[in-house]
């Protein structure tokens, strides 16, 4: 069975082996060479590549270089407040939509290259993607998260298992468990700071929507499994049913891949 630390290692793998296909593609592209018959046009997989490449490469930089986040996105989609285009504020996302540079009517040439800018652009992200690796792999990375997300996955496989044998309470409890002690990891991963002698997951829960770390709709998800995780433990009045402890069990595994 793979691991969490190992899939990463594919993940990333793959992901700066996609880049560097790309990096060629809009080189060809910038160097404004014609493809030869059969060939596709330059460009071309760059372009339909780049979306989902920035998408999966920013949760990776988010992730393990986050002092380099704000640098990877600003060479995407530049500065928001600019008040022209022109080769200082000219960014991929412009290349993306299909704005090009204008042309001069009497030279009949470009007033910049575009295609260069955005192969230098992205040249950038390809390195920093590149040191996220480095990052990973060196001793300064703390894999303490990645072998922690492998033992909530058989945490949460017990869990399954208590429900697919009756045992409803113990299933949502140990559930319950594992979201208490990934939320505090997430607090701990964004420096939030818990003052509560005894907190529990509406306390996380709040903290880090305070801070700015979880969205609306994501506070609520937790708020319920906070509801379903009390049910399990405290209410007495009536058992939880099966479909309650499978939300609850569902919902902490979702927790733990997208919270961090």
């Amino acid at each position: 069975m793979k691991t969490n630390l190992t899939k990463y290692q594919e993940d990333l793998e793959r992901l700066i082996e996609l880049s560097d296909q790309m990096y060629e593609d809009i080189k060809l592209e910038e160097s404004k060479k014609k493809p030869q018959k059969g060939e596709m046009k330059p460009g071309l997989v760059f372009f339909y590549s780049y979306q989902r490449w920035y998408s999966e490469a920013h949760e990776v930089i988010r992730q393990i270089l986050p002092s380099r986040r704000s640098e990877f996105e600003m060479l995407y989609q530049g500065n928001e407040k600019r008040k022209d285009i022109n080769a200082q504020t000219y960014t991929i996302k412009d290349w993306l939509l299909g704005i090009r540079s204008p042309v001069d009517t009497l030279s009949g040439q470009k007033h910049y290259n575009d295609a260069g800018i955005v192969f230098m652009q992205f040249q950038m992200q390809s390195e920093i993607l590149k040191s996220a690796k480095l990052r990973f792999e060196s001793s300064l990375l703390d894999i303490h998260q990645l072998l922690r997300a492998d033992l909530f996955d058989s945490e949460v496989a017990s869990a399954r298992e208590l429900l697919k044998n009756g045992f409803l309470r113990a299933a949502g409890a140990i559930a319950g468990v594992v979201a208490e002690k990934h939320l505090w990891e997430a607090c701990q991963n964004h420096n939030v700071s818990i003052r509560k002698k005894n907190p529990t997951i509406a306390t996380y829960n709040d903290a880090l929507k305070e801070e700015g770390v979880i969205d609306i709709p994501q506070w609520r998800r937790i708020q319920r499994l906070g509801d379903l995780r009390n049910l399990c433990d405290h209410n007495k009045d009536r058992e939880p049913t099966k479909d309650e402890v499978t939300e609850l069990i569902d919902g902490v595994e979702r927790l733990t891949k997208t919270v961090f």
